[in-house]
């Protein structure tokens, strides 16, 4: 597939009673990138906290994050069906993970239309993950095979670290994802702009999704500024800007786009400048800065 439409979210989070109003929510969502013939919708990181209104929001965050964490079984479930039934990708953005002992992960799920499923955990903690809901970071990527070519995932903070795209980019992902939640607008900015340096440097595209609205009473997410937005390369074949599509900051929306894939291949072996491949060029790592006294 040369030619695919893509779909991601600025998914509000709102309060939810049961389970099934959760499901319900997300089901429209998938029937609405249906509607649109998209053949991928991206689901923003720690969109499931709206889960979190189920049970008792004034527990210590610790025990709220593994409480959530047990919804994994039916989410999983949820989220595979509807793959199957639609026939699309979907990129569920993230859930809280138990590990072994008191340990819980960050990890997002990717379903295929046949039923797959592969997993890449967040490697990269922020300070409130790592201090205040004491999540661990995962150790490896996952490169995953869709019927149209390699995808990367990078977990919002993730995406800040060039290291891991470059690893996807070097493997032939034409695709980065990068599900975000961010809080404030400085922190949307830190992963908005470390995506577009990703989509440059590595010429690759780069599908961003976010949360936006609150649930004041958890604290966790009391607070969400988010824009989705769909990243190219900035060369002549691609929009300008590098911008392929956004949404407006902090509404409730669905941002679509068409990626031409084989644009791409074109621009990594014929583009303007050749950034992927000048790094691959280089035979040793760069040695340390040599000081000079001025």
């Amino acid at each position: 597939m040369e030619r695919i439409r893509v779909a991601t979210l600025q998914y509000y989070i709102r309060p939810v009673k049961t389970f099934d109003g959760f499901a319900d929510q997300v089901r429209g969502l998938v029937e609405t990138a249906v509607d649109y013939r998209c053949h991928l919708l991206v689901f923003p990181e720690y969109f499931t906290v709206q889960l979190l209104t189920l049970g008792d929001i004034r527990r210590p965050m610790p025990e709220q994050i593994r409480e959530l964490a047990d919804q994994a079984a039916r989410y999983i479930e949820l989220f595979t069906g509807l793959a199957k039934e639609y026939g699309m990708y979907l990129v569920a953005g993230t859930i809280p993970i138990r590990g072994k002992g008191d340990l819980v992960y960050n990890d997002c799920h990717v379903f295929g239309p046949r039923g797959q499923m592969a997993v890449q955990g967040k490697l990269h903690m922020t300070r409130f993950e790592s201090e205040d809901w004491l999540v661990s970071p995962r150790e490896e990527l996952t490169l995953i095979e869709t019927d149209f070519g390699h995808v990367g995932v990078t977990i919002c903070y993730d995406v800040e670290f060039p290291e891991m795209a470059r690893a996807f980019a070097r493997e032939q992902a034409h695709i980065l994802i990068v599900p975000s939640c961010t809080d404030d607008r400085q922190g949307f900015l830190r992963v908005r702009y470390c995506a577009h340096a990703r989509a440059i440097e590595n010429q690759m595209y780069v599908i961003q999704s976010s949360t936006v609205g609150s649930l004041p009473n958890v604290p966790a997410v009391s607070l969400n500024y988010g824009q989705a937005g769909i990243l190219t390369p900035s060369d002549f074949a691609f929009s300008r800007d590098g911008i392929l599509s956004e949404g407006i900051p902090n509404q409730e929306t669905m941002v679509i786009g068409e990626l031409n894939l084989a644009t791409i291949a074109e621009t990594r072996s014929s583009g303007t400048v050749l950034p992927l491949l000048d790094a691959q060029r280089r035979k040793h790592p760069l040695p340390a800065p040599r000081p000079v006294v001025l």
